[in-house]
């Protein structure tokens, strides 16, 4: 008889064949699950133990290694949600801020937490590369263009030599930016400012998809912001209902990755993207034929640097490694 699994993620094209029932999990009878927002998901996961499986931030699962007791989930190598972050930095266009060194002594907001998914890998990304330290800038921590609860189902930690506030739960980031606020803003969703072409606002880095794409081509890191977790102990009672879970969601991607590469064929007409033929060619050239790879072989550099900033940035009080934070042995996509 088959095993009955609640799975819980966004709504995701590399996603969308497993939920239609297109590609099956051996052995699964699963019903699936989403939000209205993803940290929703997250949030009904940690508080709740809502569901068997379950997308999660990657600071927020790294975050549950500091509450008290076992750690209670444990990854999968299955990254549904992952973005290259040098275009994640706005800035006011009156601020006087023309390259990262200029963030220095500025006051930057920052979505939802301190040290949300894209905001550690932005910080990383400005120290390394531009010798830019959190500390050197003073932060206030909010919501951009609806009401957004606070993250209040993970420690919020903040380390002591880095100055930060909180904002209320009315107040909207996006328009502190256009108002000249704030200076800067770190956030994974795009200000509606920005995105209406507000001429008071722009991106520290315009030219954004050149600057990410030459960081791949050095780095080798297509960053990670979500991956997929379950309970500690249900993947060790059940190993290999786990690997069946794993090689169904890598199946599901496998399979949306071909419907696009086919499709080029005759120019991806099914979707109403202008060049988006070309776009696809230009990322399978750099990033290879599995543009959107899981299992951890592939993924060594971008995991290794997420854990190594989110210990860096004193969000996690010991530097984890693969083998705390990922189920063994499921290194490649087979």
């Amino acid at each position: 008889m088959a095993r009955r699994l609640s799975i819980a993620f966004w709504e995701y094209d590399r996603t969308r064949l497993l939920r239609d029932g297109s590609v099956p999990i051996d052995g699964v009878d699963a019903s699936f699950h989403t939000a209205r927002i993803v940290p929703e998901i997250f949030k009904a996961m940690i508080q709740h133990r809502a569901f068997d499986v379950s997308e999660m931030g990657m600071t927020y699962y790294l975050r549950t290694f500091d509450t008290e007791g076992r750690p209670p989930f444990i990854a999968l190598p299955v990254f549904l949600n992952r973005a290259f972050r040098h275009s994640a930095i706005y800035v006011n266009k009156a601020a006087g801020i023309y390259e990262p060194q200029d963030l220095i002594g500025k006051r930057i907001g920052e979505l939802a937490l301190y040290g949300h998914d894209a905001g550690v890998m932005v910080k990383g990304i400005l120290s390394d590369e531009y010798g830019v330290r959190p500390d050197q800038s003073r932060w206030i921590i909010g919501g951009i263009d609806f009401p957004m609860d606070p993250v209040d189902f993970v420690p919020r930690t903040v380390p002591d030599a880095v100055d930060v506030e909180w904002a209320p739960r009315a107040v909207d980031l996006g328009r502190m930016l256009v108002a000249g606020e704030i200076d800067a803003l770190i956030s994974a969703d795009i200000p509606h400012a920005v995105l209406s072409g507000s001429p008071k606002v722009g991106r520290l880095f315009e030219d954004y998809e050149a600057v990410e794409r030459d960081y791949y081509r050095r780095t080798g890191i297509f960053p990670i912001m979500h991956a997929v977790v379950v309970p500690r102990d249900l993947a060790e009672r059940e190993p290999d209902l786990i690997r069946a879970v794993y090689q169904g969601f890598v199946a599901a991607k496998d399979a949306m990755e071909k419907r696009y590469a086919d499709a080029m064929t005759f120019n991806n007409m099914d979707e109403m993207h202008p060049w988006l033929t070309k776009l696809i060619g230009n990322n399978r050239a750099l990033l290879g034929d599995d543009w959107w790879p899981y299992g951890i072989e592939r993924n060594r550099a971008a995991v290794e640097a997420i854990l190594r900033y989110h210990h860096e940035q004193g969000l996690t009080s010991t530097r984890l490694t693969i083998d705390d934070t990922f189920v063994g042995g499921l290194m490649t996509n087979s």
